[in-house]
């Protein structure tokens, strides 16, 4: 094995702060929850206008407050708590209003159904002076911060092409709310690969994108994009989603690639293969030598996966700014506003219909 090393994992607080959790939806089961028992941070309450299925969370996880409003829930809060905000994305901006001023919030992704919603978000956290980010934990998956840390180090040399590729079968049955909204695939999905790029190259230029519907999944308004982003001459950054892929798992993939001048890096994103159970992540990187030649694929293990361990991090992002660790929180709302402007301008894109051939 080529003897590479790199960090994996987020830098976490040195003091933890008590978290109030609104909402209990799946994802808290699945992923917040799991997230911060491995994380040690500690969860002072849990609140759900169904009150069973917060109680059911508390249950399993030691919660010891259990509530059936934020009202209540923010009532009780400790002074020094951590909002953790998972209710669906069109009630952040009134949820956000009941919350006390200065107080710091991680809001669960998306940051609103359309750009509007964000908008309005982001006035709500600076008129109300909210520390807040944006739960884009996908940043903080242990096969990103490795990619990071290599192409920082410049070991793959000048980024050239970025690419995400998704041809998986996923159930969206699990997911209830997300029948008959406007918008989808982009919004709720793809939205995690537009702010991951805009963390690795910026802000692109200009957006090229298709998202469709799928007869198999009626009810649902998009299940399929293509999004080009637009960063020049020198870079190739693309999205590719396809989750109607039910021919079994042979042809099935799922990865994120990072190609540089020397070398490059390949993420298998295991967790959408075979959802929700995942079927593991794989980690490589191929380097070239002095002469330009490619070296063979190395495979590097890493501890943890997309769930739940990353949202260890876009948690410790939140609880090390109210520390005073760092100055600025990497996915705050002013940042991600700018990843909602992105999937605006895709959906405007789509709707455009793209340049007619010209006649021949």
């Amino acid at each position: 094995m080529h003897p590479l090393t790199f960090d994996h994992a987020p830098p976490l607080p040195v003091r933890l702060y008590p978290i109030v959790i609104l909402g209990a939806g799946g994802i808290v089961k699945d992923a917040h929850l799991p997230a911060y028992r491995l994380a040690g941070f500690p969860v002072h309450s849990i609140a759900n206008r169904t009150v069973a299925r917060a109680r059911a969370l508390a249950d399993t996880f030691g919660i010891p407050r259990v509530f059936a409003s934020i009202e209540e829930a923010v009532a009780d809060a400790p002074p020094d708590a951590i909002f953790d905000l998972t209710l669906p994305a069109s009630m952040f901006a009134s949820a956000l209003r009941l919350l006390p001023r200065g107080a710091h919030v991680l809001i669960q992704k998306p940051m609103g159904e359309d750009l509007e919603q964000a908008r309005e978000i982001l006035a709500v956290c600076r008129e109300r002076n909210l520390s807040a980010a944006i739960n884009c934990q996908l940043r903080f998956a242990p096969f990103v911060i490795a990619a990071r840390d290599l192409i920082a180090r410049g070991v793959i040399g000048d980024l050239l092409d970025l690419e995400m590729r998704l041809t998986c079968y996923t159930p969206w049955q699990l997911f209830p709310f997300l029948q008959g909204i406007p918008r989808m695939e982009i919004v709720y999905h793809s939205v995690h690969y537009i702010d991951l790029m805009r963390s690795f190259l910026g802000e692109p230029h200009g957006v090229h994108a298709l998202t469709l519907p799928h007869p198999g999944n009626p009810g649902l308004a998009q299940v399929r994009s293509a999004i080009l982003l637009n960063y020049g001459p020198d870079i190739r950054a693309t999205i590719t989603t396809n989750h109607c892929h039910h021919f079994g798992g042979e042809h099935q993939e799922s990865y994120l690639k990072w190609e540089g001048a020397r070398g490059a890096i390949r993420a298998r994103v295991g967790l959408l293969m075979d959802y929700p159970r995942g079927v593991g992540d794989r980690f490589e990187v191929c380097l070239k030598d002095a002469e330009g030649n490619p070296g063979p694929w190395t495979a590097y293990p890493l501890p943890g996966s997309w769930f739940p361990e990353a949202f260890i991090g876009s948690m410790a992002v939140v609880q090390r700014h109210k520390q005073g660790l760092d100055a600025a929180m990497v996915t705050s709302v002013e940042d991600v506003a700018r990843t909602m402007a992105v999937v605006e301008a895709a959906y405007l894109s789509s709707a455009s219909g793209g340049t007619p051939p010209p006649t021949v």
